[in-house]
């Protein structure tokens, strides 16, 4: 079984191609409205965090690289017939992450949520797979246009911006992208101890042929563990990325992973219907972090994680925003490259 490595060259070598052509064509420059949606985001995120920033993503630019390795639950199978879900275990790389395209953005600004997770499976035959993730159950957006809708009103409700605001009045017409700014983000005690959530829908296929459809659950074995609101407003910037290599130094961090699995009249391509806790969940494995990496600085700058990085018995679902987001996440790549 071999992983769609390929996508991530292409997308990347597309992003390059597309900013070298971007950077040269000074006579016949192209409109920001004429330019894909997904380059448009990536440029919006860049704009509201004041980047670009040299060698840094254009969201979730602050990280912490840790490894490990995934052991399979034995109801894994049962789900599906990816190589990593079976008996063996894989070598891991994980990388936490705060949001925005800010890299000195403080661990505890409300800003920096959701927290992201990304792990990368190496899998026997030399290849890998990826699941990328974040700390809230739900996306504010159905679509990539509905996204960067979200993304210009926020850029255009400066001070100055009139009453109603652009971000007032999107969030009055889009009560998903309000329950999602209104939703508590509490900040963690540790990276180690967030829970993290697989917004978009994946079709997990085993070897029998059943197909069901599903979300990651990525939950700390000992809980979610979260600051006192004294303590967040006390927090030390860089407390996450300090605190994780200390714990890290004493013992290993546990993570189940699990899906969540779809009812038969649960949307599974729009990532801002959240089902309810009530749907079953089948335990995939365990995933265990052991050290940070003394390589992930460079690592991270050479790395695209990629969600469609996928193998025998996981395929995407028709979900746009999943689909959207390697595009996206390579022009953000090919910059981060070329800087």
């Amino acid at each position: 079984m071999k992983t769609k490595n390929t996508l991530i060259k292409s997308f990347a070598l597309t992003a390059l191609v597309l900013n070298i052509a971007n950077a040269y064509a000074e006579d016949a420059p192209i409109a920001e409205s004429d330019k894909p949606v997904v380059e448009q985001i990536v440029n919006t995120l860049t704009k509201l965090s004041g980047g670009p920033y040299k060698g840094y993503r254009a969201n979730h630019a602050k990280g912490i690289v840790v490894q490990g390795e995934f052991v399979p639950a034995k109801s894994a199978a049962s789900l599906s017939s990816a190589a990593h879900l079976q008996a063996k275990a894989s070598p891991v790389t994980v990388r936490f992450s705060d949001a925005t395209g800010l890299p000195t953005i403080p661990d505890a600004d409300g800003n920096s949520f959701p927290k992201g997770i990304a792990i990368r499976f190496q899998l026997a035959d030399a290849t890998y797979t990826d699941i990328v993730s974040i700390s809230t159950n739900g996306f504010p957006a159905a679509t990539p246009e509905d996204f960067l809708g979200l993304l210009n009103a926020i850029a255009t409700s400066g001070p100055s911006a009139a009453k109603p605001t652009p971000i007032e009045q999107f969030l009055g017409s889009h009560p998903a992208a309000l329950s999602f700014v209104q939703m508590p983000k509490p900040a963690p005690v540790s990276f180690a101890t967030e829970a993290f959530y697989g917004v978009n829908a994946f079709k997990f296929t085993n070897a029998q042929g059943v197909t069901q459809y599903g979300r990651y659950r990525i939950t700390p074995i000992n809980g979610t563990e979260f600051l006192s609101k004294e303590q967040t407003a006390n927090a030390a910037p860089n407390y996450l990325i300090d605190e994780l290599p200390a714990r890290l130094s004493k013992a290993p961090a546990k993570f189940k992973i699990s899906v969540q699995l779809a009812d038969k009249n649960d949307a599974v391509n729009d990532p801002t219907v959240v089902w309810p806790e009530t749907r079953k969940q089948v335990e995939l494995g365990t995933l265990t972090l052991k050290n940070v990496d003394a390589n992930g600085v460079a690592f991270e700058k050479a790395t695209m994680f990629n969600p469609l990085n996928l193998v025998d018995g996981i395929a995407a679902s028709d979900d746009p925003i999943l689909l959207a987001r390697p595009a996206a996440y390579a022009v953000s790549y090919g910059r981060r490259l070329g800087q």
